[in-house]
């Protein structure tokens, strides 16, 4: 079996939160000297001009990074997509960032039930949330809240102008004595 294949492959499916080395090498089921000659093998593959990535560590966490040379075309990217209109998703991924911020994208991904990452990144581009801190959950996430541009946005002064949120029904059943529909007598 091909391990820098499967590197890269835990590489991509962790994303943004990156891997530490210990659980790098408990997935591989490989020892530190083994995982070390790997990533440098990996790192060399990937020093190629033809490949987009490049091998960050942070910390014990390793995770792909797209080069910064190419940062032009991925702004590119985000821009012509969309230039003042939201899709759905963003529009959902914002109120979710708003309403429960400071939040981490593992947060709004389960609360979306979705993947957010892609979305995020356009968010963030548009400087509509920004990164506000780090979690103190085991890895330290990165923490996201809206920004005042948000607001500008949506014609809001603060956060405490935003509509509050209807009531949720319990077990998909409204309080009988609250109900708009009011029984005939």
């Amino acid at each position: 079996m091909n391990l820098k294949a499967v590197l890269e492959g835990i590489l991509f499916v962790v994303g943004d939160e990156g891997i530490t080395k210990d659980r790098l090498k408990e997935v591989l089921n490989i020892s530190l000297e083994a995982l070390e000659k790997l990533v440098l093998e990996y790192k060399s593959d990937l020093n190629n001009e033809e490949r987009g990535f490049f091998l960050e560590e942070y910390n014990d966490n390793y995770k792909l990074v797209t080069k910064k040379e190419h940062a032009d075309f991925y702004k590119k990217l985000v821009t012509i997509e969309s230039s003042d209109t939201l899709s759905s998703a963003a529009l959902e991924t914002l109120a979710i960032i708003a309403y429960n911020g400071p939040i981490t994208r593992v947060m709004v991904d389960e609360i979306r039930g979705v993947g957010s990452t892609y979305v995020m990144r356009k968010l963030v581009l548009k400087n509509l949330i920004k990164e506000v801190g780090k979690s103190d959950l085991p890895g330290r996430p990165l923490l996201y809240g809206v920004t005042d541009q948000f607001l500008d946005y949506f014609g809001l002064k603060s956060l405490d102008d935003l509509p509050d949120l209807p009531e949720e029904k319990v077990n998909g059943e409204q309080d009988l004595f609250t109900s708009k529909y009011k029984e005939e007598i």
